[in-house]
């Protein structure tokens, strides 16, 4: 017999209820449960509320049942009954509570918890929600009275304190907030920060002489105290000294134990302010060079002043710079070694993107944009070998989640590299793989296409293909030629003849290879003269070509 069908068992001899066969329904939903068998479960258990309508525990369970078929309603009224059936059963209650707070009854659960806090009084997470709870509902007196008795359970503490200190100042309570922090620097004399809260509460207030001599006096004691001088710089703020408020701002920024979070956020109000007045950059960026000299380790604010630096459209020398302090000092920072390497690209620097994303596998082996630049980068420099390692490595991060577009063009140009390596089973799965993942990749229907046709291989298929590029691009040169191509190969001549006219219209680069292929379409056709002439003319932007030669010779088409 299992753990849970004993515990039944046992409850029922103990307890025996004025319903037996509502019990040994209970019983066997009990079991049911334990087997792994939900469905039987909650049968049983919506019998035995039928049968016993007064059966607690089974309003419970089935509450539970509810709630995994996304049935709130009734999940929420059954737990509700559960609890009224047993108004002291403290797991009921709780689980209630619970509820109602994730459900916004913030009202609800205050009742739940108070009933809580009455079964058990020295509860303090009873306690704690519901001062967080009487806050929430603006509840004040009820809040402070809360934790009072967190106090009176834990002792006083800074936690609780500055708790308390917060729902004052809502209540507009200044000098009571000022004497709760006072109390807390008395019981804590020797802890500088409790005095700052103090000294903070009395600046806020209509003391704040008072409020300045004692942040004075904590600078004579603590000279880099943080928290005093993100205090007087809110301070400043709020009066309009902007001496003083420069001041404790370039003292914040250079103190070594201030916070790089700390930082960031001063860096980035005074952004907000510089922007809001103007834009005037020479303050924020001597804030900036501060704040770089002072950063620890993270690397953040070299970053945010690179974002700053193109806010402002400052010198790329610059942004270079700042991008390159940045990973060394982070140097798993994607965000700043993509920008690199998207500058590595404008300029056409190869060997440094290369560079950038060799690190990046190291630093970032999980981004798939990585392997995917570095491999172009290869292609570009048509070292295949390299370029075919980095795409294959790549493939091996590629997630569902990944980037459909580069993705597909990742495969795309596996595809074009393993051809021209003479792979073509392979390219032909790498294409593969490419629809796969976007159907109308324009390059990958292309070549895919044109490849198959060259080697007389499913032309049907690639005539197919190929034609969906030209309804998507009808003035692209290239696909038009290469559909010109397949109905030559399909041996359908006068449709051919159609689109490498049109080809030959679009065609801004003078491609011999279009030129070539019209010459061919021509003579298929029986222009043989017009043949010739195109073939003269593709010959003079490729005077190697010795089939050229052959055709212009024999005055005939040959395809090889």
């Amino acid at each position: 017999m299992t753990r849970y069908a004993l515990i039944a068992l046992l409850f029922l001899t103990l307890a025996p209820r004025a319903d037996a066969s509502s019990d040994i329904l209970f019983l066997e939903a009990l079991m049911e449960r334990e087997r792994g068998h939900n469905a039987a479960a909650f049968d049983l258990l919506q019998r035995v509320v039928e049968e016993n309508p007064k059966e607690a525990a089974a309003y419970f369970l089935l509450s539970q049942y509810y709630y995994a078929l996304k049935d709130k309603t009734r999940a929420l009224s059954s737990l509700e009954t559960a609890a009224a059936l047993e108004p002291d059963n403290y797991n009921f209650i709780e689980t209630l509570a619970q509820h109602y707070i994730a459900a916004g009854q913030y009202d609800e659960a205050i009742k739940a918890y108070e009933r809580l806090s009455q079964i058990d009084h020295s509860n303090e997470e009873v306690v704690y929600v519901l001062a967080n709870l009487y806050t929430e509902t603006e509840a004040y007196d009820d809040a402070i009275r809360a934790y009072e008795r967190m106090e009176e359970l834990e002792g006083k503490s800074e936690e609780i304190s500055r708790a308390k200190t917060r729902v004052l100042l809502s209540m507009g309570d200044r000098d009571g907030a000022a004497a709760e922090a006072k109390a807390l620097a008395d019981q804590y004399p020797n802890d500088p920060d409790f005095l700052c809260v103090y000294a903070t509460m009395l600046l806020n207030s209509d003391r704040a002489d008072e409020g300045l001599a004692l942040m004075d006096s904590i600078l004579c004691m603590d000279p880099d105290n943080k928290n005093v001088q993100l205090s007087l710089r809110l301070y400043h703020y709020s009066t309009g000294d902007s001496i003083a408020r420069d001041s404790i701002t370039l003292k914040a920024l250079s103190n070594k134990a201030m916070d790089d979070e700390n930082r960031v956020d001063i860096l980035r109000q005074e952004i907000a302010l510089n922007e809001s007045k103007g834009g005037d950059s020479l303050w924020v960026i001597r804030c900036f060079d501060v704040a770089t000299e002072a950063e620890q380790e993270p690397g953040d604010i070299c970053f945010l002043y690179a974002s700053y630096m193109q806010l402002k459209h400052m010198p790329q020398e610059l942004l270079t710079q700042m991008l390159e302090k940045t990973l060394s000092r982070a140097p798993s920072n994607a965000s700043a070694r993509f920008q690199l390497l998207s500058q590595a690209y404008k300029n056409e620097d190869m060997d440094k993107a290369i560079a950038l994303c060799a690190d990046a596998r190291q630093y970032s082996p999980e981004e798939m944009v990585f392997y995917y630049y570095q491999g172009m980068a290869y292609y570009k420099k048509d070292m295949l070998d390299q370029a075919l390692e980095a795409f294959r490595s790549g493939i091996s991060v590629i997630t569902p989640k990944s980037d459909t577009e580069i993705v597909s063009d990742f495969y795309a140009i596996m595809g074009d590299i393993l051809h021209q390596k003479g792979l073509a089973r392979e390219a032909y799965e790498a294409y593969d793989s490419c629809l796969a993942w976007k159907a109308d990749n324009l390059g990958c229907l292309n070549n895919y296409a044109y490849f198959l046709s060259e080697e007389d291989e499913r032309l049907d298929e690639a005539e197919r293909m190929s034609h969906k590029t030209i309804k998507e691009d009808p003035t692209s040169s290239t696909y038009l030629d290469t559909y010109a191509w397949i109905l030559f190969k399909q041996e359908r001549y006068a449709e051919a003849n159609i689109y490498i006219e049109q080809a030959l219209q679009n065609d801004s680069t003078l491609s011999s290879v279009i030129i070539d292929h019209a010459g061919d379409i021509a003579a298929m056709n029986g222009n043989m003269e017009e043949a010739v002439s195109l073939w003269q003319q593709a010959l003079l932007l490729d005077p190697n070509n010795k089939l050229l030669q052959r055709k212009i010779k024999k005055k005939k088409y040959l395809k090889e």
